[in-house]
């Protein structure tokens, strides 16, 4: 399956909120969520008046929104649900400190990148280091003490400097420190699920995935 290439904002409105998948323009910008609060498609005012929806559908548009927001495929979600279910403590925490930790959503929470596609590209073209090593694997799980730095030839691209310098870029999380001249962040300890500004009901998930 190939990743999704259209319109962010129609995944937007499918989920029927703001997933800031295009980083701070969303806060700048009127979404079109706001503007049409239904579903994109030919169906999606009708599909809007339908009742209540079952358990099912709640549980799966829960997991889809997660999904989406971090950008991952249904296999690399599943995947990092099961990684999560064999750890001690609560599956649905886990889960979502285990999506805080991979490297592209790091770079992206320490504000080198406008949003997760931005960093994911940040990566994937070997602009990014961490202890000292070039690392173009998004799905990288980073632990505490660990360094992320961007290289020496790639610390003035225009991306950074516009991520960085924009007015509505969100607060730096207490579980990351950054040294924003050289361009280097640090994973102070691992999030805690009250650390994480994330909008969703993770249990729901967890509901989902066992039934």
């Amino acid at each position: 399956m190939a990743r999704y290439t259209g319109p962010v904002c129609k995944q937007c409105r499918r989920e029927g909120q703001k997933l800031f998948l295009k980083g701070t323009k969303c806060y700048t910008e009127k979404c079109p969520v706001e503007r049409r609060q239904y579903p994109p498609g030919h169906l999606g005012p009708a599909a809007a008046r339908r009742r209540k929806q079952s358990d099912y559908a709640v549980q799966l548009r829960e997991k889809q929104k997660v999904k989406r927001m971090y950008g991952l495929h249904e296999k690399q979600f599943r995947n990092l649900f099961a990684y999560a279910a064999g750890r001690p403590g609560v599956t649905g925490e886990n889960l979502i400190v285990a999506l805080e930790s991979r490297l592209d959503n790091v770079v992206f929470r320490l504000g080198l990148a406008a949003n997760r596609r931005q960093a994911r590209q940040l990566v994937r073209h070997r602009h990014v280091q961490v202890n000292g090593a070039t690392v173009n694997i998004p799905s990288y799980r980073l632990a505490a003490g660990d360094e992320v730095a961007l290289r020496e030839g790639s610390r003035e691209l225009d991306v950074v400097e516009a991520s960085l310098g924009a007015r509505s870029r969100p607060q730096l999380l207490d579980w990351l420190a950054l040294d924003e001249k050289n361009r280097v962040g640090r994973v102070v300890r691992k999030p805690t699920r009250g650390e994480v500004p994330l909008a969703a009901q993770e249990q729901l998930i967890v509901e989902l995935y066992s039934k």
